[in-house]
C-alpha cells in the first residue's frame, strides 16, 4: 500500500467549532485554539472529501516527545490522527488527557 500523497494547501479559515480565525501555513489541519477540524480531505491537503463534518478531538497519544490528537467526524465517524504543534493550545490537550 502506498503512502497517500500530501498536497500543501495554504489557506486561512474560521473554525467551525469555536469561531476563531486561523491563519494557515499549508500544514494547518486543525484549529490551534480548540483542536477541532473539518472533514475535508481524502488524502492530506487535497480538499476532496464531500462529508464536511466537524472532527471532534476525542483523545491524545504520546510517542516519544510528540503528541497526537485523535479525532472523530461528528457526521460519518471517520477517524484521523493529527500532530500537535507548538502553537496549539496545550491546556485543551491536557483537558483531553484528563478525560481518558
Amino acid at each position: 500500500m502506498s503512502t497517500p500523497k500530501f498536497t500543501r494547501t495554504i489557506e486561512d479559515f474560521v473554525c467551525g467549532h469555536c469561531g476563531r480565525r486561523v491563519l494557515g501555513n499549508g500544514y494547518t489541519n486543525h484549529c490551534p485554539y480548540c483542536l477541532w477540524s473539518k472533514h475535508v480531505d481524502i488524502n492530506p491537503g487535497d480538499r476532496n472529501e464531500q462529508c464536511g463534518g466537524m472532527m471532534r478531538p476525542i483523545s491524545i497519544e504520546k510517542r516519544g516527545e510528540n503528541y497526537f490528537i485523535n479525532q472523530r467526524c461528528e457526521r460519518c465517524e471517520f477517524r484521523r490522527k493529527n500532530s500537535f504543534h507548538a502553537g496549539d493550545n496545550f491546556n485543551v490537550l491536557l483537558e483531553l488527557a484528563q478525560n481518558l
